[in-house]
């Protein structure tokens, strides 16, 4: 896998990560940010710095949830086992879109964006999820100059309810964004996009299977009991992706990912696996 890497470097360029943490606010008077199927980022209405986003640092294991060593060990093996062959066998289609990419806009090929994830660790009282932020990689699909403030605006209307559907198709999910490449609408829609999160999944920041991993500024307008979706490791699939996606609400969202939590195991993990294929084939939720 090392190899791999090493051969992947030199010719899309140095994966970048540009973390939250280390981005400033953008400059008094900036522009007004696009707008996106009626909505626009407020222009006055500033959101909290990165760095003040309040986000728990532990999370105590949910009640009912008894997965034990040998789960994650398994779960552990398939994750490097199948990232690692899917990667040495799609590398081709790899270089193609990173050509495209290339192609089709300035900017690098991939994007790095600061996700809240979570690592289990024991403590002296047991087990805990311990909180933690790490870069999540994807191909990069929209323009190097997109403004990030129309993002966040929306998923804080989306988690505190104020977010409605788009009218075509029902979807809760930013559609017809200008800040989209042409490419990256293709990606979005096929999910090619996140297929550099197997080098995450290969590092051990994530699993194929497991909750989405989401930005600081949707975890910091949680909710008491919301963080419990936090106890597992963040993955690419998930029960939402796969039965829900962008066609259903928050709080639907949150029960679907704490029931994954309650109810995790090999199984399980295969058959959502086995799910995700279909849903991904028919675009189900893609955008």
């Amino acid at each position: 896998m090392l190899s791999l890497w090493t051969l992947a470097t030199p010719l899309f360029g140095r994966l970048r990560f540009s973390s939250l943490l280390e981005r400033s606010d953008p400059a008094p008077g900036a522009a007004q940010s696009p707008s996106v199927q009626g909505f626009t980022a407020p222009r006055t209405e500033a959101l909290a710095a990165p760095t003040t986003w309040g986000v728990a640092t532990q999370v105590d294991l949910l009640r009912g949830n008894s997965q034990g060593p040998l789960y994650f060990f398994c779960k552990r093996c398939t994750d490097v086992f199948v990232a690692g062959i899917a990667l040495l066998a799609l590398f081709p289609l790899v270089l193609l879109i990173a050509v495209l990419i290339k192609v089709d806009s300035a900017g690098p090929v991939f994007f790095t964006h600061e996700r809240v994830g979570a690592k289990r660790q024991r403590g002296s009282h047991g087990a805990v999820w311990v909180v933690r932020h790490f870069g999540m990689h994807k191909f990069r699909s929209m323009f190097q100059s997109a403004d990030s403030r129309v993002h966040e605006a929306y998923i804080r209307d989306f988690v505190e309810g104020r977010a409605r559907p788009a009218a075509s198709g029902g979807k809760f999910k930013l559609t017809n964004d200008p800040r989209v490449t042409r490419i990256g609408r293709l990606l979005r829609r096929t999910s090619l996009d996140e297929l550099p999160q197997l080098f995450n999944v290969l590092k051990g920041q994530m699993s194929l299977v497991g909750p989405r991993p989401v930005p600081p500024y949707e975890v910091a307008c949680y909710r008491n009991g919301d963080h419990q979706r936090l106890t597992a490791l963040p993955g690419i699939t998930g029960l939402w992706q796969v039965d829900g996606r962008c066609l259903v609400t928050f709080e639907e969202m949150i029960r679907m990912d704490l029931e994954y939590v309650r109810k995790a195991s090999f199984w399980l993990d295969l058959r959502i696996l086995f799910k995700t294929i279909p849903a991904v084939l028919c675009g189900r939720g893609a955008e």
